[in-house]
């Protein structure tokens, strides 16, 4: 995951009703289904450098639990391409957890097995903090943000304080210094790390199988715990995850890789080398599924051609914004002129991710994003969705959740695979009755 701004706003694209908010279905007895909300960021917020803005999120996806005795509301980040999970602490933000008034609260100190051994996947390897003996925990993030604080525990629970579920002991974060742009102070508590690591959350609940969904309408998405069978829903197709045993210094062991094996545009289907599509001797190039990332992250000669492609099947569509040196978030440089009001046009090609066993479509306006508070005369100004990892730098491709909307898409870690299945989001939140 990425991050780096100051201010958010808390945005609910639906509110669930409480009675719904967390409690497992009757029908599915076998798994939890919960409201999966979003954070947007509104155009105030954003740096005022007119030609190259700071790399940001602009929408996170948020899940809300209880922590701690007696348990206190929070809404945290999920995050499946980060491990610890964390919480604000002792901050004066009224959404921060303070852990002075949980009687089940502990830290962890140096010496035990989690701080010495659990903590090998985190990317900054623990410390111990001398003055007090206690395991100190740092994260930093692609655009260099970064929070720091103690290796704790506390007993989380999915759903706010009004939830029915255990309670589960869970290691986490208390950080006391974040600055983070997925985790706004002002709305949310901290983030959820989903990966595989030791001390994931998913890993911690020996949690076999999730999945969600998020909509591109104004409502919230599902997250599933548990496996999908949804009567509603077309069959999952999946795609191996791929697993590199050696370490290597620039491969994520511990992400939700697979292989992409291809990029589709409309009906032509870029010449891309099958080895620029794997990961070289370093572990440089692997392909990650990630929640916490917004938007689709390529690496340099892949974006090129893929550039290339869409300016040539758009050219007398889409109006090129033709400023060489706009780039919006550092990694996104071909952008586009539309007049404000107006949709974008209906004939603009679609975007294939083709993966072994399956494929992720992208098409309409998810392949654009308006950028916020831009302007050229009455147009506004609208970016290619996918970015080059090369301007970040990130040495990966990454899958963001902008291009996962109206999929459902499941982590089998049972079987080792992803899915993806077409869905509308907001019929499905409707169905599980998780809508108004």
């Amino acid at each position: 995951m990425a991050a780096s701004l100051l201010l958010f706003l808390f945005i609910f694209l639906s509110q669930s009703p409480p009675s719904l908010s967390i409690r497992p279905k009757p029908n599915h007895p076998k798994s939890l289904i919960f409201p999966l909300k979003t954070q947007s960021i509104p155009p105030s917020s954003l740096p005022s450098s007119p030609n190259k803005l700071r790399f940001h999120h602009n929408v996170t996806l948020t899940v809300s639990l209880s922590v701690g005795t007696p348990p206190q509301n929070a809404t945290m980040v999920l995050d499946t391409g980060s491990e610890l999970s964390w919480l604000r602490c002792g901050s004066s933000s009224p959404l921060s957890f303070n852990p002075r008034v949980s009687s089940s609260f502990s830290s962890i100190p140096c010496s035990s097995p989690t701080c010495v051994s659990q903590a090998r996947d985190l990317p900054i390897p623990a410390t111990c903090e001398q003055s007090s003996h206690r395991c100190h925990v740092a994260l930093s993030y692609s655009d260099a943000s970064t929070s720091e604080g103690s290796l704790s525990s506390d007993l989380f629970r999915l759903g706010d304080m009004s939830t029915s579920l255990s309670p589960i002991r869970t290691t986490f974060g208390c950080m006391t210094s974040a600055f983070d742009s997925a985790v706004d102070p002002t709305a949310t508590t901290g983030l959820l790390g989903m990966n595989r690591g030791a001390l994931s959350f998913v890993t911690q609940t020996a949690t076999r199988r999730f999945s969600y969904c998020i909509s591109d309408r104004d409502s919230s998405g599902v997250l599933l715990i548990g496996s999908t069978n949804l009567p509603f829903m077309l069959p999952l197709n999946y795609t191996p995850f791929v697993q590199i045993n050696l370490p290597l210094p620039y491969f994520d062991r511990v992400a939700y890789s697979v292989q992409l094996d291809g990029i589709r545009v409309g009906s032509t289907q870029l010449p891309i080398p099958k080895s620029v599509l794997l990961p070289d001797h370093t572990g440089a190039g692997q392909t990650m599924v990630d929640s916490g990332t917004q938007f689709t992250f390529l690496l340099g000669d892949p974006y090129n051609m893929l550039r290339t492609e869409f300016l040539r099947q758009t050219k007398g569509i889409l109006t090129p914004l033709n400023e060489p040196d706009y780039v919006f978030q550092g990694a996104f440089d071909l952008c586009f002129r539309v007049p404000d009001g107006k949709p974008v046009p209906v004939y603009v090609p679609s975007v294939a991710l083709v993966f072994k066993g399956a494929e992720m479509v992208v098409a309409g306006e998810r392949l654009l994003y308006k950028v916020p508070g831009e302007k050229r005369g009455g147009d506004g100004v609208w970016c290619f969705t996918f970015g080059n990892s090369d301007l970040v730098p990130i040495s990966a491709y990454v899958i963001g959740h902008h291009h996962q909307q109206n999929v459902w898409v499941e982590y089998d870690l049972e079987n080792g695979r992803v899915g993806f299945a077409p869905v509308k989001c907001d019929v499905a939140s409707q169905k599980l009755g998780l809508s108004l």
